[in-house]
């Protein structure tokens, strides 16, 4: 059993608008919510509820381990509230294509499927996923496809984009 949990690493916020941060490789450091508005938002959290959205850093915090032992890829972190769970993959690149996306994609494949053995999973009816790049911040329409393919596979829905709505 893995703790997704980890009392000691939640923080949340209320506030109508804050970001989540994660420093650029090769820190070895977990992600972050930010009330201030910065340039240090990658992702930026639209809570027009103002409800207490609750943040899980999951890189550099839960170890999520291959049957080798080996580090398995991890996702920067997760939101949640109320029925609700969003994973969160952030990005700070301007690369040109669409390998930051499938890195992302990787990341929050492998995080959910640790996710989904838990059975705390079966707590969240609304399940989503973002890959959010700072350099690169709107919506990825183009990505149909892999969204799709994404959401049957895993029952997540999958946005490319930097701005995570609350609902």
């Amino acid at each position: 059993m893995i703790n997704f949990f980890p009392k000691e690493h939640i923080t949340s916020s209320s506030k109508r608008k804050f970001g989540i941060c994660d420093r650029p490789a090769p820190a070895a450091e977990k992600a972050y919510i930010a009330e201030k508005q910065g340039q240090d938002w990658i992702a930026a959290v639209d809570n027009y509820p103002q409800i207490k959205v609750n943040f899980v850093p999951v890189d550099h915090c839960i170890e999520l381990r291959r049957a080798d032992g080996k580090m398995d890829h991890r996702c920067d972190g997760f939101l949640f509230y109320k029925d609700t769970i969003i994973f969160v993959e952030l990005k700070q690149r301007k690369l040109k294509g669409s390998q930051w996306i499938k890195d992302g994609e990787q990341q929050l494949r492998s995080t959910i499927g640790y996710f989904e053995q838990q059975k705390e999973a079966q707590n969240f009816s609304v399940k989503k996923a973002y890959i959010a790049n700072s350099e690169k911040p709107y919506f990825r329409t183009g990505q149909a496809v892999r969204m799709d393919r994404f959401f049957s596979d895993t029952n997540y829905i999958l946005r490319i984009e930097n701005r995570i709505p609350i609902e």
